[in-house]
């Protein structure tokens, strides 16, 4: 049963009550792997057991963690130890979503997601013990592969799919569990995984919410405001901290004319559990300290964009992460939307005193976001660097989220698409950015969610010709992946489409969540199959 407060609520006890709330239900989250099995859990993850050490924090231990401890110090000395055999006889290793679905091609593109959907869709957990996982009392689907858990950002774009397909409940229950899981933790999880119980992702739940508003009414907004006010209280609590220009809190930075905006954040200074060698190693590589190389690396996967160049110092360098310097210019137009939402339930609700208050926070938003973040001369909106005081010079495909959540002027909009034809459009579409470094939120890579905003922000704008171009190519280079492979695919290759998505620190993955999501909206609404050139 969701819980509610008591409203009218001031800002300021919200933002109170957030951080107690976190405060209280800081103290007792679920234990982590690295938490429950000190020692070993260093030892499997440093020793690559697995290929992926993703695998071994969604392990399920065969006994009481205490116990498994006790065997481990009895036997890590003895001569002959196996590690690997050890790690066998006491722990469950978790499989690949999807692992043993075999697509038909045949049967076509549409066959393929309508199926995916219960391929990748989980029932209410019931809280297996000894494991990571948090559980969630409502159905869910998950993104596929690796990824055997709800993601916060990827749900949204999965839940556009969800959409198409006319699978309403299926959204709603996604949009109760988010709920279930703020009123739980304060806060959205990475995902539902108690690693993740140190970060968000970029903040969707307010566009979930208005999706399912969407089918069914506006009363939808009113019934989530609770929880719309809770993540708000999150992302802006310390901000009554900041007192100088430049001074940072947690998720809130204080601009140089005195205005507060966000940036991405990781209450840990540890190795990701998750990638914990990975960190361990790349540390080793950096000049900061290891608990400022870790968090900056945190504040990215926080981010979703782990890892780009975005993030880098000017060495383009993984060792050079800055991502706590940054104010992203994407992040703030999200939190721009989630007060203009809320303001729209007060609004519904008759409360005029309270919707004023946050369509004014929109409004001064919306204000900094243009001042700090719109580059003229490149005509292009860009991260800025609080520390360095200047907008960042690297462009992304961020800097599409002012068309898609309408900040952008015409003027400013007329320009943004013009470099992204000159720039960023390639064969299978828009590329995250233009610098090729390697990393998987670079060249020559793309990715769903940047392509449905980029697209769903130039419509807005009226650019529909060049809407089209991307959205035709895009659903182009889906189908004649899936066309050779069977599969649809967490992120793809727009410059040689012809090669595989690369970078990162895993596989490329298949299932996919937004993939699925993104592709089936762009084919109902330019009525495309996937046979189109895109030229």
């Amino acid at each position: 049963m969701r819980r509610t407060l008591c409203l009218p609520y001031s800002i300021n006890r919200l933002l109170l009550l957030g951080c107690l709330l976190l405060s209280v239900r800081g103290q007792a989250q679920t234990a982590s792997p690295r938490q429950l099995y000190p020692g070993l859990f260093e030892a499997v993850q440093l020793a690559h057991v697995f290929p992926d050490n993703k695998t071994f924090v969604d392990a399920v231990g065969r006994e009481q963690p205490e116990a498994i401890l006790r065997a481990y110090q009895q036997q890590k000395d003895q001569p002959g130890f196996d590690l690997k055999a050890f790690v066998a006889m006491h722990f469950i290793a978790p499989g690949e979503v999807g692992g043993h679905y075999q697509s038909q091609v045949s049967a076509g593109i549409r066959h393929h997601i309508d199926t995916l959907w219960t391929v990748l869709q989980r029932q209410p957990d019931t809280g297996t013990q000894f494991s990571s996982l948090l559980p969630l009392p409502r159905p869910y689907i998950v993104p596929g592969g690796r990824f055997r858990e709800v993601y916060y950002w990827d749900s949204y774009f999965t839940m556009l799919g969800l959409q198409q397909s006319h699978r309403t409940p299926v959204i709603r229950d996604m949009v109760d569990n988010f709920a279930y899981l703020i009123d739980q933790y304060g806060f959205i999880p990475n995902g539902n995984r108690t690693y993740y119980l140190t970060r968000s992702q970029p903040p969707f739940f307010a566009l979930m919410v208005n999706l399912l508003a969407e089918e069914e009414g506006e009363a939808t907004l009113v019934r989530y405001q609770p929880q719309l006010l809770r993540e708000y209280a999150f992302w802006m609590g310390g901000t009554d901290s900041l007192q100088q220009p430049g001074t940072m809190h947690r998720m809130v930075v204080k601009m140089p004319n005195g205005e507060v905006l966000n940036r991405y954040w990781d209450s840990s200074q540890q190795p990701r559990e998750e990638s914990y060698a990975e960190d361990v190693a790349a540390a080793k590589q950096s000049k900061q300290t290891p608990d400022a190389f870790y968090q900056n690396v945190r504040a990215a996967a926080a981010s979703g964009w782990d890892f780009s160049t975005r993030w880098f110092g000017p060495d383009g360098q993984l060792g050079s992460i800055q991502t706590l310097d940054i104010v992203p210019v994407d992040l703030n137009c999200l939190l721009y939307y989630l007060e203009s939402t809320l303001a729209r339930t007060y609004q519904l609700q008759g409360n005029a005193a309270q919707a004023k208050t946050f369509h004014n926070k929109a409004k001064q938003r919306k204000k900094a976001i243009l001042a700090y973040c719109w580059d003229k001369n490149a005509g292009w909106f860009q991260d800025y660097n609080l520390r360095l005081k200047q907008r960042s010079m690297v462009p992304t495909l961020a800097g599409v989220y002012p068309l898609a959540f309408g900040l952008a002027s015409s003027s400013q909009a007329k320009k943004v698409a013009d470099v992204l034809k000159d720039k960023f459009l390639k064969d299978g579409g828009l590329v995250t950015t233009l610098n090729q470094s390697g990393q998987q939120w670079d060249a020559p890579n793309a990715w769903a969610p940047l392509q449905w905003l980029a697209i769903d922000g130039l419509e807005r704008y009226h650019q529909s010709a060049l809407a089209r171009t991307i959205a035709t190519r895009w659903v182009h280079l889906n189908a004649s992946v899936f066309q050779q492979t069977g599969k649809l695919m967490e992120k793809y290759n727009v410059l040689d489409t012809q090669l595989k998505a690369g970078g990162g620190e895993y596989p490329l993955q298949d299932g996919f969540g937004w993939t699925n999501g993104v592709l089936l909206k762009l084919m109902n609404r330019y009525k495309l199959e996937g046979t189109e050139t895109g030229k």
